[in-house]
């Protein structure tokens, strides 16, 4: 169930949050409760090719995270948090376990799995893990493309 964005002053981050009750459909739910986002918040449509390719980067970071919730936390992803100041976007994964997820040295590319926090660490501006309650928020940040930058 998404929370509809709260009233901010200009300048101001905006956040917006979606409740997340088990894995089923959670992946999908997430990249279009993203989408919306970034509509929103004039990503979408894009207006070049370079806007569009970090639009499309943000929808596969956050399909990563969630994805990992879901395979790798009992009862998977509690809640999905975009944020937005105007300069960056950062992306929160919560879930009920304190595990830190693990960069792996190396994934075989022939086995499926084990890819796609490398791919957020390639991707991501910084990206990283806290405490959250008994669990952990797992986040990404990410900066606008330059046409998409406040002030612009």
């Amino acid at each position: 169930m998404a929370v509809p964005p709260e009233p901010r002053p200009a300048g101001a981050q905006q956040v917006r949050r979606l409740a997340l009750y088990g894995s089923r459909g959670a992946v999908h739910r997430c990249r279009e409760f993203t989408r919306g986002a970034l509509t929103d918040w004039e990503w979408l449509p894009a207006r070049d090719e370079e806007q569009r390719a970090a639009a499309e980067d943000v929808l596969l970071m956050v399909s990563e995270l969630v994805t990992n919730a879901c395979l790798h936390v009992e009862g998977g992803p509690r809640e999905l948090r975009l944020g937005w100041d105007g300069v960056v976007l950062r992306a929160e994964v919560a879930d009920p376990s304190p595990v830190a997820p693990l960069l792996r040295r190396s994934a075989d590319p022939g086995r499926p799995g084990g890819h796609g926090l490398r791919v957020v660490n390639r991707l991501a501006r910084d990206w990283g893990s806290l405490p959250e309650g008994e669990g952990k928020a797992v986040w990404l940040e990410v900066l606008a493309p330059p046409g998409r930058r406040a002030g612009r």
